[in-house]
């Protein structure tokens, strides 16, 4: 199952601003580099191209699908062009619902314990805590000490692969990252650089498992 992809590398990358003639190649760098999970943002142009050619390419293998994802529409279209992952800046259990009724994987932004439980009330076993760096490791362990244990929360916005020892140390679940990986300015080469040092500092950090 390609949910089973985000327990043996908790990973995402997000590749905002993707265009639909790069998304293999984007994909394949990052494929290469050992990632198995990818998010295109809704607002990167003709992003449900870019998520047909991504799934029609690694199927099962990677876990791909949208990102921004702000309606149950939008979750659909995500479906339909083979998309089973949805991510939200914000936790809309309407969205969440939609996700997990077709079988996909979940991940809606929430910053508060408010929005945490809300979430899971939906059915999310996983959570997006964005934007991370303007609320800091400490505020995700004080939620991480009330959150269900079987509930994984992933840092997201300005975390960089600096950062992933000490917010795995506050009990992160995982990471999503964005300009740390891709921007349509980025290379190949520059991207496949960047692939590598995200994977290399996660696996240093977290350790044997």
């Amino acid at each position: 199952m390609p949910t089973d992809l985000l327990n043996s590398l908790p990973l995402v990358a997000i590749l905002r601003g993707l265009a639909p003639t790069r998304a293999i190649e984007v994909g394949e760098t990052l494929f290469s580099a050992g990632l198995r999970a990818i998010e295109v943002p809704l607002n990167s142009p003709q992003p449900f191209d870019s998520i047909r050619a991504l799934s029609n390419r690694f199927g099962d293998t990677c876990l791909c699908g949208a990102g921004t994802v702000l309606s149950i529409d939008d979750v659909q279209r995500t479906f339909d062009a083979g998309g089973r992952l949805i991510v939200s800046p914000n936790c809309d259990p309407q969205v969440i619902a939609a996700a997990l009724r077709l079988g996909m994987t979940a991940l809606p932004g929430v910053a508060t314990a408010t929005e945490a439980f809300a979430a899971i009330g939906a059915g999310a076993t996983r959570l997006k805590l964005f934007p991370a760096a303007t609320y800091g490791s400490r505020h995700l362990k004080a939620l991480k000490d009330v959150l269900p244990s079987n509930v994984g929360v992933m840092p997201v916005g300005g975390v960089g692969a600096d950062d992933i020892a000490e917010w795995l140390k506050a009990g992160a679940a995982g990471f999503g990252f964005g300009s740390e990986l891709f921007k349509p300015a980025y290379t190949r080469e520059e991207i496949a650089e960047r692939a590598q040092r995200v994977v290399a500092a996660y696996r240093a950090a977290a350790g044997p498992h």
